[in-house]
């Protein structure tokens, strides 16, 4: 299909960040799984918990322009995915794969990041200041867990990994 209008890429971008919300319940679960880390393992749970009310949210703009929830393959998020597998498949120590899950969920949070800023962008442009507020609510959780992220990674004990 021709993209040829801002209504159009906005329903585009939000297609893709919800088909992206959607692997992310599965992945933050699976980091929770593999992550030894309590503090971690905690981030991950509270995120997955967090994403639910993300989805929920963008279910609710998809009513709020009339359109069903429809997922678009997000190939940022599924090649964020695929070299997560990609490392996993290298067999890391317990302790440098907590630190990876850290820094690969940092990654997708300044993915999501940019995704829900653009789309705030452009809910505003095109006059629909609710979906707007939903997008820019989901946009501040983002953030504000890309900070906790950051704050664990830079607190964690790397002195247990040197050789």
């Amino acid at each position: 299909m021709t993209v040829s209008s801002l209504q159009q890429l906005f329903e585009h971008e939000l297609e893709d960040i919800y088909y992206a919300e959607h692997e992310l319940l599965d992945v933050l679960e699976e980091l929770a799984e593999s992550t030894e880390n309590e503090e971690a393992v905690r981030a991950f749970e509270e995120h997955r918990d967090e994403t639910q009310g993300h989805v929920d949210r963008l279910e609710e703009v998809f009513e709020m322009i009339g359109e069903p929830p429809e997922e678009e393959e997000c190939e940022g998020i599924q090649g964020l995915i695929r070299e997560h597998e990609g490392f996993i498949e290298r067999d890391p120590d317990q302790g440098i794969l907590d630190v990876y899950n850290l820094t690969a969920a940092q990654k997708t949070e300044h993915y999501e990041i940019a995704a829900y800023g653009n789309l705030a962008v452009l809910a505003d442009r095109l006059g629909m200041s609710e979906a707007g507020d939903l997008l820019h609510e989901n946009l501040e959780e983002e953030e504000a867990t890309l900070e906790t992220l950051k704050d664990l990674t830079s607190d964690f004990d790397y002195e247990q990994l040197r050789e």
